[in-house]
């Protein structure tokens, strides 16, 4: 099978951004009772379009903006008003994800702001790196912004995603000055992410910032065969997922520093 190449970081940017100002968001598809991808019952649009090229994506296929439908804010809403009772009594809402929706921000912004006027909660997924002007769209009318944490060491995260994690942190930062609500994500990744001097730097990082909770994502191999039938070839082949004792050590670690964490 020839081997197909995602498209490169930089004129995936680029690309998205000539896309900034469209009316019509491009979404892959939904989840209409999410219990996963924040708090309660929660309708997930996963938008196409991602910054970074995880080595371990399990959304390959939401890359390459290519497999989408288009559709503008006011007809996504129209999708989940049905479910407002099923957000009302769970305190659920709604979730954009991916990819990373980061990606289209203008379309976020707009969709969360009919969101907000029907009373909706809403929540981003995301890798927060983007620039501090998208990150202004989003702040008034995101409700929790879930961020997942790569790495801490800058090559690794490079190495790990394509590109730097200063951005990522500065922007953490800055939505930390604004008085953002933050869960943080961790994935736990074998060789990667949970050793000694990631996880320290973890815990230095997250005595820095304030946020509500630390989600710890076991590193899983469901998604190979979406790069296998994308033709690309997937560099973590070999790479186990953690025991749950790994984990459990990690989630104890971290309650010891008096966060709260959920598996």
């Amino acid at each position: 099978m020839k081997k197909n190449k995602l498209p490169s970081t930089n004129c995936h940017l680029q690309s998205a951004t000539r896309n900034l100002q469209s009316k019509k968001g491009k979404i892959h598809s939904f989840e209409t009772f999410g219990t996963l991808d924040g708090p309660g019952i929660r309708f997930v649009a996963f938008l196409e379009g991602c910054p970074l090229r995880c080595l371990y994506c399990h959304n390959v296929d939401m890359l390459d903006m290519k497999d989408y439908k288009e559709m503008t804010p006011e007809q996504l809403l129209q999708k989940i008003l049905p479910y407002k009772p099923y957000f009302k009594s769970s305190n659920g809402g709604v979730t954009l994800s991916g990819g990373d929706p980061i990606m289209q921000p203008d379309f976020a912004a707009k969709f969360f702001t009919l969101c907000k006027k029907e009373g909706i909660n809403t929540t981003i997924d995301t890798s927060c790196f983007t620039t501090q002007e998208n990150l202004d769209k989003l702040l008034p009318v995101t409700d929790l912004w879930m961020i997942s944490l790569k790495h801490f060491n800058e090559k690794k995260h490079l190495k790990l995603t394509s590109q730097s994690n200063k951005q990522i942190l500065e922007n953490i930062a800055y939505l930390n000055k604004k008085h953002a609500p933050i869960r943080f994500r961790y994935l736990i990744l074998p060789g990667w992410t949970d050793t000694w001097l990631n996880l320290r730097a973890l815990r230095k990082f997250l005595k820095t910032v304030k946020f509500q909770e630390i989600e710890l994502l076991p590193y899983h191999t469901h998604g190979i065969y979406k790069w296998e039938a994308l033709g690309l070839p997937y560099k973590l082949k070999g790479v186990k997922p953690p025991s749950e004792n790994s984990i459990q050590k990690i989630k104890k670690m971290l309650e010891k520093e008096g966060y709260n964490v959920i598996c």
